[in-house]
């Protein structure tokens, strides 16, 4: 019979902290990403070096994709990576209440057709929006205050919101906008197969900034992040990134 060792349980109690920290690693990029290994490493408090080695455990198991970092003016040295969650991590992070989720709006779709399914996506999205609308009307008109407030507003509930502008510089004649993306849905795994969350909420994004607005990518589909255009007059002033957090 195999006595454990004082040895082998320090070495067991470091395997389960090191796994609890990948998965911290992995909820991160989750919610922030792209994001690259310093911004990971500041947000959880943990080193570079540690960031690093978890970052290339979780995609050589396929959960986290690699990609070349926009460029900040011009840097030295290789060119910075950020990373997104590839779709082995969205199913990594998927738990049982989305499979819950999904056997009842399926049993609803079969009993009361998908029109029931829809009619509860839009309660569902209805009461975002009616709390939302609260807080966006004490923003003002300014379109670019609006969406400020709605980026606020969702990262609170938890997806990871973020906004920037968009347009071609030096041809105002183009149609220009905000960008507002979404790194993590609560809904995804459902949406997946119910695209009429999606759609709900795109339409209370249309009705609370009061104009209408174009949903370019979602997660549900197998995009890294949600991205909807707002469009505005014109481009605002400033040209970062803006995002809550």
């Amino acid at each position: 019979m195999n006595i454990p060792t004082a040895a082998a349980g320090a070495r067991e109690a470091s395997q389960g902290l090191e796994s609890r920290t990948r998965d911290r690693v992995l909820q991160a990029i989750s919610e922030r990403g792209p994001i690259t290994a310093t911004a990971v490493a500041d947000e959880l408090g943990l080193t570079v070096p540690a960031v690093r080695r978890h970052l290339e455990t979780l995609t050589e198991r396929g959960l986290i994709d690699e990609r070349e970092a926009p460029s900040q003016g011009r840097r030295r040295g290789r060119p910075a990576r950020s990373y997104v969650l590839a779709e082995g991590g969205h199913g990594a992070l998927e738990s049982d209440y989305d499979h819950l989720a999904g056997d009842a709006l399926r049993f609803v779709a079969a009993e009361l057709g998908d029109d029931a399914v829809r009619r509860f996506a839009q309660a569902r999205v209805g009461e975002l929006e009616s709390r939302y609308a609260v807080e966006l009307a004490s923003a003002g008109e300014s379109p670019e205050a609006r969406v400020d407030a709605l980026v606020g507003a969702l990262t609170r509930d938890g997806f990871a919101a973020s906004a920037r502008p968009v347009g071609d510089d030096g041809h105002p004649s183009r149609l220009t906008g905000i960008q507002l993306c979404q790194g993590h849905c609560p809904v995804q795994h459902v949406a997946r197969e119910f695209p009429q969350f999606c759609d709900a909420e795109t339409e209370a994004f249309s009705r609370l900034l009061g104009v209408h607005v174009q949903r370019l990518a979602t997660l549900a589909h197998g995009d890294h992040v949600c991205t909807t255009f707002v469009p505005t007059p014109t481009l605002p002033d400033r040209a970062t990134e803006r995002s809550s957090r």
